[in-house]
């Protein structure tokens, strides 16, 4: 039996599941919400929290990304492994995990779900607020990177998974412009790995409904 993936391919989380997967040639199924019969309706009664991505191994259900990269490298480990097992090394790579998720990802959000509200219901302080903290994460990170191949040291990790998505949808709501360019080079080595690479093509087809209008590049 393989495990069973409920995602979609233009979410930032999903991706971020999907990096892990490919990095390690994992076996499993896709269930595409929105697409496939009877998916949205599988997660909603499983989950009616009703977020994804989901994972389904038997009866066995694992939420939230990072959760899901845990348990298969657990369960289904691969070549390449993505929390260490030094565990002064692995702290490390949790902790740049929550960083992209926590000021990269949340804030980018926020920005995009604000305008896929109405005009009159939208929020234009805390999008100010977004901006300001993906500027101080930019540029603290811009800083951490100038010497670094990677987020959490010399080898691929989960903090890259959750750096990847999150860094390629950041930059398209708050461009990073000539500001960073250690995290502009960061981003573009994320872009050039195979496993993200591949997720980022199969997103390609649904670029339209980004809100704020997908830049023609990347």
């Amino acid at each position: 039996m393989r495990p069973v993936l409920y995602s979609h391919p233009f979410s930032s989380y999903c991706q971020k599941v999907l990096i892990a997967l490919y990095e390690n040639g994992t076996d499993f199924e896709a269930r595409i919400l929105g697409e496939d019969e009877g998916a949205y309706e599988e997660l909603v009664a499983a989950w009616p929290v009703k977020r994804f991505p989901m994972l389904r191994d038997g009866k066995r259900l694992v939420h939230e990304a990072t959760s899901i990269i845990e348990y298969l490298q657990v369960h289904y480990p691969g070549p390449v492994r993505l929390i260490p097992v030094n565990e002064a090394f692995a702290v490390d790579v949790r902790m740049f995990d929550r960083f992209f998720d926590n000021y990269i990802s949340t804030p980018q959000q926020k920005i995009v779900f604000d305008a896929l509200r109405k005009s009159e219901n939208r929020d234009p302080y805390g999008v100010k607020e977004a901006r300001d903290m993906l500027d101080a994460a930019y540029g603290w990170l811009d800083r951490h990177m100038e010497n670094r191949q990677w987020a959490a040291g010399e080898v691929f990790t989960l903090a890259d998974c959750a750096a990847a998505p999150s860094l390629f949808y950041a930059d398209w709501s708050h461009p990073l412009e000539d500001r960073f360019p250690h995290v502009t080079a960061y981003r573009q080595r994320l872009l050039a790995r195979p496993s993200f690479a591949r997720a980022v093509d199969e997103a390609r087809p649904y670029r339209k409904n980004f809100p704020l209008g997908a830049p023609d590049r990347d």
